[in-house]
């Protein structure tokens, strides 16, 4: 039997580029709904009229909610007779949340604390809550907060009930709406200078179809391989790294903002960004360069106490 026969899907701001592509897989399938829950009314309508030209003999198994994450009344509604959840509703432009931090906390904290507490109240069984690789060790208000959303998850299900309760983590994605990608190939074919951030940045890209396929790949898991030591909490991740390129060294993509512009020939990032990206961790494993100077230190101690 499919995963999803017969199932109730809701997607919290599926009118973005992930809802789109979860709708164009699993629209023609055995699925029973899928709700689009966002606040945006004219994309919500764009999608409406986009998929019932598309495929209008499936197009009535979507149904649109209009709604706000911040505001838990309307979740509680979307919610009911749901059985599964990908939370993908999110501040994600790194510039705006450095700028609004307020505005990030109120979407990507409270939003999510929302968002599981609605799906807990509501039976949900399964709730995917999508996290980017800048939640490593973040550097930046957006990143800050999605590290923040991701232990909320960890929270939650610890006493989430039978709604099991999963985090993944991954790069850029490619071509999804505020990807620079498209914005490169508009430059090329209008003969422009290709414009990069910093060329020795290095980020961690997937396409579009493999972030959806990672996501099955986390809610399969979750419902058929719980993991009883650790209650129904669960993470995963997948990108493959890579590095923004020039044949000119002096393309540099000038910030958003002016007043925090820098002179070109510096070439530095824009702000919030890092040079390099993670995609995990631990505190128990420390960097390479800081190891050696560990192991130094103890051979020093054992070295002291050998001479008293």
């Amino acid at each position: 039997m499919s995963l999803f026969k017969d199932k109730v899907l809701l997607i919290t701001g599926g009118t973005g580029s992930f809802g789109n592509a979860v709708l164009n897989r699993f629209l023609k399938t055995d699925i029973g709904e899928i709700r689009i829950f966002s606040r945006d009314e004219k994309k919500q309508d764009d999608m409406r009229h986009d998929f019932q030209a598309r495929m209008p003999e499936v197009a009535s198994k979507i149904k649109f909610y209009i709604g706000d994450v911040r505001n838990r009344s309307t979740l509680h509604y979307a919610m009911q007779g749901v059985d599964y959840v990908f939370h993908a509703a999110a501040l994600k432009q790194v510039p705006s949340c450095e700028f609004f931090p307020m505005e990030a906390v109120k979407t990507n904290v409270i939003g999510t604390d929302n968002t599981l507490d609605a799906a807990i109240d509501a039976g949900v069984k399964c709730v995917i809550c999508l996290s980017t690789d800048k939640a490593a060790y973040p550097i930046n208000a957006m990143g800050i907060t999605k590290a923040i959303e991701e232990k909320i998850a960890v929270a939650k299900s610890r006493l989430s009930g039978n709604t099991k309760i999963c985090c993944t983590r991954y790069g850029n994605v490619m071509c999804s709406r505020g990807s620079v990608i498209p914005l490169w190939i508009d430059q090329i074919r209008k003969g422009n200078p290709i414009t990069l951030t910093e060329p020795k940045m290095t980020r961690f890209i997937m396409s579009l179809e493999e972030a959806v396929d990672l996501v099955l790949f986390a809610l399969s898991t979750r419902l058929h391989h719980p993991d009883p030591g650790r209650g129904s909490r669960g993470a995963f991740q997948t990108s493959v790294p890579c590095r923004r390129r020039s044949r000119n060294p002096r393309h540099r993509h000038p910030s958003w903002r002016e007043d925090v512009r820098d002179p070109p020939h510096q070439g530095r990032s824009r702000q919030g960004h890092r040079h390099g990206q993670l995609l995990c961790r631990t505190r128990r494993q420390p960097r390479p360069e800081l190891r050696q100077v560990l192991q130094g230190w103890r051979h020093k101690a054992c070295h002291h106490r050998r001479v008293q």
